[in-house]
């Protein structure tokens, strides 16, 4: 027995020594135009990428340095201003900010990068609010958002990123997804919300949903993102809580096995669920289990599924502090008090090492940095050790 004992704890060693150790992490930068105008009624969209260019703003250099600080191998970045060009966008920020020294932070170098469009502020051709006008941006849009690209999201990473594989589900149809909860949004006199036309339009994805497959020195690694409407914001029909609730979902539905993700198709046409072993949900989702607004079944699904590995809470002193009548408050991701940004690694090739939100106490130096929203943002930096394994 003794033996057999020495001889699991070597190959368990064993094992451990050949995994490959990386830093996981998802970042709601708050990085769009509203935050750098004064009045949102004359923003243009361009207002982020004119700072980028400069290399000089002060919230995005303490931006840079949190990522510098903390060195994560893969990060996500939520509200990142989606463009085109990515020399005004991703690379600006990457050369004009995280290759510079950041207060004395050693530089650091993403090789590989990927975005692509989202739905904010994208036309959807109807009266989304039912104001009488089709506006076309704002609560119009397909995602909320004052300009086409707003609110959009960035994965860096220093390991080579399948391209050709990317699944996105941009377009998918909200309608498309089995029981949802479309249908169940009515008005005071408990008719439709949204008209038939519009039913038939919308998309399921505020922004966009992304599985990107990263090649980790020969093992493959899905970074499963998305960043779903925040569940207020709107009025009895509580048509963002219900969405917030079906976006969340649709990652249970992903991982979930060939049957339960069959109707899912991609931006390319392709059907079916995930078919990998190894996965992150990560993102700001704008949901938990415990605390808020949100429809919270969704979550919940998703935390406890038996493929993610939902055990491990990364946590804070800064966060404890900052609301210490609360017992959640050390999981907390957000200075408006809730955890609302994950990072769940799948149970499959994965072996959780630590974690934390990057959440300085008061008394610390680096506190400085997520003093207020314009310090740097009202989220926290969330991050993961973890091994992949064979």
């Amino acid at each position: 027995m003794i033996l057999r004992t020495i001889f699991l704890m070597v190959v368990a060693m064993s094992q451990l020594a050949q995994a490959e150790q990386i830093r996981v992490a998802t970042f709601n930068v708050s990085m769009d135009a509203t935050n750098y105008v004064e009045d949102v009624n004359k923003i243009t969209g361009n207002e982020l990428f004119e700072l980028l260019a400069s290399g000089e703003h002060q919230q995005i250099k303490n931006i840079a340095e949190i990522i510098q600080h903390i060195r994560p191998d893969i990060i996500l970045l939520n509200e990142f201003d989606y463009i085109s060009d990515d020399k005004k966008g991703v690379l600006a920020f990457t050369e004009n900010y995280l290759a510079k020294s950041q207060s004395g932070n050693e530089p650091i170098e993403y090789l590989y990068y990927y975005t692509a469009p989202v739905n904010t502020g994208v036309d959807s051709g109807h009266d989304l609010n039912k104001d009488g006008v089709a506006s076309g941006t704002k609560d119009d849009a397909f995602g909320f958002g004052f300009y086409p690209g707003q609110y959009g999201m960035v994965l860096l990473s220093r390991f080579p990123i399948d391209t050709d594989s990317i699944r996105t589900f941009q377009l998918f149809k909200w309608q498309d997804m089995p029981n949802n909860q479309l249908v169940g949004i009515v008005d005071e006199n408990d008719k439709p919300w949204y008209s038939i036309a519009a039913q038939q339009d919308l998309r399921l994805s505020s922004k966009s949903h992304w599985d990107i497959p990263v090649n980790v020195n020969g093992k493959t690694l899905h970074i499963l993102a998305s960043h779903p409407t925040p569940p207020v914001f709107d009025g009895p029909e509580n048509r963002n809580g219900k969405r917030n609730h079906d976006e969340v979902r649709f990652w249970v539905d992903y991982i979930s096995g060939k049957q339960q993700g069959s109707y899912i198709y991609d931006d390319k046409g392709h059907t079916g669920g995930f078919m990998g072993q190894r996965f992150v949900v990560m993102g700001d989702l704008n949901s938990s289990m415990t605390e808020g607004d949100s429809h919270k079944q969704a979550i919940v699904d998703l935390l406890t599924h038996s493929k993610v590995n939902g055990d491990y809470i990364p946590k804070s002193e800064g966060g404890k502090i900052h609301t210490p009548n609360n017992p959640l408050s050390a999981t907390h991701t957000a200075g408006w008090r809730m955890r609302a940004d994950y990072v769940l690694p799948s149970k499959s090739g994965i072996s959780i090492q630590g974690g934390e939100v990057f959440w300085p106490r008061q008394k610390e130096p680096l506190y400085r940095l997520i003093k207020n929203r314009s310090s740097s943002s009202d989220h926290r930096l969330v991050w993961l050790d973890m091994a992949i394994r064979k």
